[in-house]
């Protein structure tokens, strides 16, 4: 199911009839949590974002994986395609639409626990509208952050940045300089650095997969009280430490 975009266009761009695009996996039955996923693009381009994309396209399997683990507990999926392939300086115009996004899953779901999942500068913006108030957990992939990066926005969520050694695209030193100064703010942080992989994440597959949906699956079973164990047992076990050291090498 598609939800449309339904805001006015943003006249003055080189894409003003750009819409945004959200895709709902609905959950079998009631609805307990949504999982909001937000992709990468570029730092500068009003171009509209298409669906053979890349940068939406890779979050397609973790889309997939979410449904398939969690969507008979009562996890929807809503996976979000930009309306610009930018992130277009003060316009930062994915925060928009990942903000439209959000009002949306407030209007269908009042009151139920969000997790944000981003991919490079969906990690930023995953992080820049954390502070809604829905919003649970949050993981960052390799995300695309400064050294001033507020983290003021994951107060109280539980978080988890991801970001292979070998990322020459976007900085895993910064990202962990992020997880660092977001200890005592957020509810829980927890750094992954994965060995040899970089930024597209075409190494270590497996252990992006099961970082990124058994994180997730557990805060929602923690929040929700659904029967998640059997989706989290590779995370417990390739991540027993979680919360206690900084970082965690894979």
């Amino acid at each position: 199911m598609h939800k449309p975009d339904d805001r006015e266009p943003d006249h003055g761009r080189s894409g003003p009839a750009a819409k945004a695009v959200l895709t709902v996996a609905k959950a079998t039955g009631q609805t307990r949590g949504v999982a909001l996923i937000l992709h990468g693009g570029r730092a500068d381009s009003y171009d509209p974002v298409r669906g053979r994309h890349l940068s939406p396209a890779r979050m397609l399997l973790f889309a997939q994986a979410l449904k398939n683990q969690g969507g008979r507990q009562g996890l929807a999926v809503w996976t979000l395609r930009n309306r610009y392939r930018g992130w277009n300086g003060k316009d930062k115009s994915p925060v928009q639409d990942a903000r439209w996004a959000l009002a949306h899953i407030r209007r269908d779901h009042p009151g139920v626990p969000v997790y944000l999942l981003g991919h490079s500068m969906g990690g930023l913006t995953a992080l820049s509208v954390a502070d809604d108030p829905q919003v649970n957990a949050v993981v960052a992939l390799a995300p695309w952050l400064s050294a001033g990066t507020p983290v003021e926005p994951v107060a109280g969520r539980r978080l988890l940045i991801v970001h292979g050694s070998e990322d020459r695209w976007t900085s895993p030193r910064n990202s962990l300089g992020y997880a660092r100064r977001a200890t005592g703010i957020a509810a829980s942080v927890d750094y992954v650095s994965l060995k040899g992989a970089g930024h597209f994440m075409i190494r270590r597959v497996p252990l992006w997969n099961a970082l990124t949906t058994g994180f997730i699956l557990n805060a929602f079973g923690e929040a929700t009280g659904a029967d998640v164990a059997a989706a989290t047992k590779t995370l417990h076990r390739i991540l027993p430490a979680a919360g206690t050291r900084m970082p965690v090498v894979l």
